[in-house]
């Protein structure tokens, strides 16, 4: 398999979880602003979306969106725990996490990173994610992950989306068990394998 990612994007999430699973993965680094691979080719014909994360399953097949991939990666290795079985109530739960990190924090983020987005909107949006990250302070509090001891495929997004933060000047002071889960998932071996792989720091 092999994963189209651009350093510390939302393409780290499955990136994250591939170590996690001991999953092999070849990487191929897009630049998102022109579309061209590190290898030369065009990432237009690989995911015509244009975004990362993409992962050809094998030639000619390609799987896209983070919340899909990070749930194919971890249903390879069932019992890495990454995710809970298909059918049960607990990975129902899980995938309502996907949905909340992805609709409510991933893309409130986005406009942040606009040069051009007006201040007045940034601010907005950045009230907007404290709003939303309340909830998951209040979630991970006697918590070590967001299922409790187990480290899932939810964790893995939470942490990358998180680590946006301070590159938008988003202050997360206020919230001590976010940045406790922080520290811990950054700790994780295969984490820090992942950030090495992308060149990017802990």
């Amino acid at each position: 398999m092999k994963l189209y990612f651009a350093p510390g994007a939302c393409s780290l999430s499955p990136h994250i979880v591939a170590h996690e699973a001991g999953l092999e993965l070849q990487l191929e680094k897009v630049d998102t602003q022109t579309k061209v691979l590190q290898s030369g080719g065009d990432f237009w014909k690989i995911n015509p979306k244009g975004y990362v994360p993409a992962l050809e399953l094998e030639p000619g097949e390609v799987l896209t969106e983070g919340p899909a991939l990070v749930q194919y990666l971890a249903d390879q290795r069932p019992q890495s725990g990454l995710v809970p079985p298909q059918g049960t109530r607990e990975r129902y739960r899980v995938l309502e996490m996907l949905g909340y990190i992805n609709s409510e924090l991933h893309k409130t983020y986005s406009p942040l990173f606009l040069p051009t987005t007006p201040e007045e909107m940034r601010e907005e949006r950045k009230a907007y994610l404290l709003k939303r990250y309340k909830l998951l302070e209040e979630r991970l509090s006697g918590r070590t992950y967001l299922f409790g001891d187990t480290f899932t495929v939810a964790d893995a997004y939470l942490y990358t989306v998180t680590r946006w933060a301070k590159y938008v000047k988003v202050d997360l002071s206020g919230f001590p068990n976010l940045l406790a889960f922080m520290e811990r998932v950054s700790a994780r071996p295969a984490v820090r394998k992942a950030l090495a792989a992308e060149g990017l720091a802990a």
